[in-house]
């Protein structure tokens, strides 16, 4: 498996959520904005498909997935 710009997306946005809960855990609850911004973000993103995140993996070199969909 390759990582794609999908995948890079999905693993960057749990790995902040697990990152930022743990922090909040053990210094200060109010850390927990920042996931539920992390969270939001993903909502937002799933009705405009518009995603920051991806045009950063993208300019990484990141391809996106072809999954089987005709052009």
């Amino acid at each position: 498996m390759r990582m794609t710009a999908e995948r890079g997306l999905l693993l960057m946005a749990s790995v902040m959520i697990l990152l930022l809960l743990a922090l909040a855990h053990f210094f200060s609850h109010c850390l927990l904005l920042l996931p539920a911004f992390v969270g939001l973000n993903l909502f937002q993103s799933a009705f405009t498909n518009c995603y920051l995140s991806m045009n950063i993996l993208r300019g990484m070199g990141l391809k996106d997935a072809n999954c089987g969909t005709y052009k």
